[in-house]
């Protein structure tokens, strides 16, 4: 298939939803490198308001503490998708972010409206005039629904939860806390339906396909939204469906 120009690919938006430890961040990444767009890693923005809330004795509990102070910290994200970056106040966070006391406090801290409002804002100033890879939890729904491609990347529950015990380091037999943890933050997480596919949305379902099938599965949905309407499902082939 040949690619539509890069003009048409700069004013594209691909907004890609999903649960955690669907493979997000890998796909998405993948996808902007090929297709030569920027990446945006909205979950890891949340991270660090609750990084910086957590730095300055917040108690994110709180959730009028948390909104009293969701204007305060900096946050600024770049947009490479081979060294994404992310820091607050001036200083990098990329690995601060990832430690357990933020993953579990993220999701209070994003429940909270005010700090939603802000983030969304932000998100919305980067992804500008388009040519960008944005993934989180509703960036088709809420962040972004005039996106020219919009996708819902899922997995089991088994696969989501052997992937993300991978990428912890964790061994075979911390798989089932691994995959009760997944279930409790996506349980938490699951504002407005944000685990839902978005109307108009493309549902990869990744459970039995590498990461290279999938980027190239996504990647060929973005091209077809560039050249003008998204492709039939079925014409995708297997784990792709409405």
């Amino acid at each position: 298939m040949s690619l539509p120009s890069q003009q048409a690919l700069s004013r594209t938006v691909v907004a890609i939803d999903g649960p955690s430890g669907s493979g997000k961040s890998s796909v998405s990444r993948g996808v902007a490198a090929r297709l030569g767009l920027r990446y945006l890693d909205t979950g890891a923005q949340y991270r660090a308001m609750t990084y910086w809330m957590l730095q300055n004795k917040v108690d994110v509990g709180d959730a009028a503490a948390v909104a009293a102070d969701a204007e305060v910290p900096a946050i600024a994200s770049g947009t490479d998708p081979a060294a994404p970056a992310i820091s607050v106040d001036g200083h990098d966070v990329a690995v601060a972010i990832r430690e357990a006391d933020v993953t579990g406090a993220v999701s209070a801290v994003a429940a909270v409206p005010e700090v939603r409002a802000r983030l969304i804002a932000l998100q919305r100033e980067l992804i500008g005039a388009g040519g960008i890879v944005v993934e989180g939890r509703d960036i088709a729904s809420v962040v972004a629904p005039q996106a020219g491609a919009k996708i819902f990347l899922t997995a089991s529950e088994e696969a989501r939860a052997a992937r993300r015990n991978s990428e912890n380091g964790g061994g075979a037999g911390t798989v089932a806390a691994t995959r009760d943890a997944l279930t409790r933050r996506d349980s938490v997480d699951n504002r407005t339906n944000a685990l839902e596919a978005a109307p108009g949305a493309v549902v990869v379902d990744a459970t039995e396909l590498t990461l290279e099938q999938v980027i190239e599965k996504v990647a060929d949905i973005v091209i077809h939204a560039a050249q003008g309407p998204a492709p039939d499902a079925a014409s995708q082939g297997v784990g792709l469906t409405r």
